[in-house]
């Protein structure tokens, strides 16, 4: 068994000690995690983010599992960019759900110039309201990394999504290289960092664990760990692929967790396929965060008021101040939802 010092901060995981985390009992491999979990977090909470599709389809990339790749058939509508208005409508509705991060995501391989300063005008909107602003908009050069940060932005997303050694069959328009660029980018320019991968796309399971690797060595740990469930969409490659079984996806949460301990790690797509007792295992794995709302860019989530009622059930609450966010002078964190750490 691998030594792991619950809740500690490392960048130096090697294949071997990710695998041998994977091998554990799951009643130990939870154990760990929560254990971990509790070292940074409040174990009751979970910060709820909505995601909406700023610019849906006709991108130009590849990518196997996105139906809104302009290479597949999959009958989805292609849409320009949203009004600003329609936006913030969106976003003051998931504020009034109980959000406290918006998340905005555009189909481009990275953005133009025009694109990204109305992107710019949606979050500096987004941010007047009380919310965190997340943007997903491809790959970014360092000085629009830079105008971003400027504006308030306070996560930029851009998944790994799977191994080095499997990306190539998954993605043949960029290179792992040009999404480690990117987060480079990203990090530099002071922004937060959200990237996670998708399970489930037919990778071995020492795929997972080299994502994971990849990830948690990282000069820093992103703060927001996103896990996707592969949801299947017609007319994509991986349309039909064997799904992942459940319990090896807790497992993969719970490795996440024991790995990079200080970040949210949420679940992404693929939660509505999954039973309210997998969920549950999810959350005892580290879970504390997920995309809240009816639609997940293009692809359907639980209704908000089954996953309020399911936090009810099990004791957990919304976040009602997420760790990262920086409270304007004069607030007060509220000592109740401090992580167990910053309480002691």
């Amino acid at each position: 068994m691998t030594d792991v010092r619950p809740g500690a901060l490392r960048h130096d995981w090697r294949l071997d000690e990710v695998h041998a985390l994977f091998a554990l009992d799951l009643p130990s491999l939870i154990h760990t995690a929560q254990s971990a979990h509790r070292e940074h977090f409040d174990a009751r909470d979970v910060q709820l983010s909505t995601l909406l599709s700023i610019k849906t389809g006709a991108c130009p990339e590849d990518c196997a599992y996105c139906p809104q790749s302009v290479r597949f058939e999959t009958g989805l509508d292609r849409e320009t960019l949203l009004p600003k208005s329609h936006v913030l409508d969106a976003a003051k509705r998931a504020k009034a759900a109980g959000a406290t991060r918006f998340c905005m995501g555009a189909a481009w391989r990275s953005p133009k110039d025009r694109d990204l300063a109305q992107v710019i005008d949606m979050v500096e909107a987004v941010k007047a309201e009380g919310l965190e602003t997340c943007v997903t908009l491809g790959m970014l050069k360092a000085r629009q990394a830079q105008a971003l940060a400027d504006a308030g932005l306070d996560y930029y997303n851009h998944n790994l999504d799977t191994s080095p050694e499997y990306y190539e069959q998954i993605i043949s328009t960029r290179t792992y290289q040009d999404r480690l660029d990117t987060l480079g980018h990203v990090r530099e320019a002071g922004l937060k960092v959200c990237c996670g991968g998708i399970v489930g796309m037919g990778e071995q399971p020492t795929d997972r664990a080299e994502m994971l690797r990849q990830l948690a060595n990282l000069p820093e740990h992103p703060q927001s760990v996103p896990i996707n469930n592969l949801v299947q969409v017609e007319g994509t490659p991986l349309a039909g692929i064997d799904p992942i079984d459940e319990i090896d996806f807790v497992r993969t949460i719970a490795v996440a967790k024991i790995m990079m301990p200080a970040s949210y790690v949420r679940l992404a797509a693929g939660r509505e396929e999954m039973s309210e007792a997998t969920q549950t295992l999810c959350f005892l794995a580290g879970v504390n965060s997920i995309f809240y709302g009816d639609e997940l860019l293009t692809t359907s989530n639980p209704a908000h008021k089954a996953d309020l009622a399911l936090l009810e059930r099990l004791g957990m609450r919304p976040e009602s101040t997420p760790k990262y966010t920086d409270l304007a002078p004069g607030v007060a964190p509220d000592p109740e939802h401090a992580p167990q750490a910053e309480r002691a």
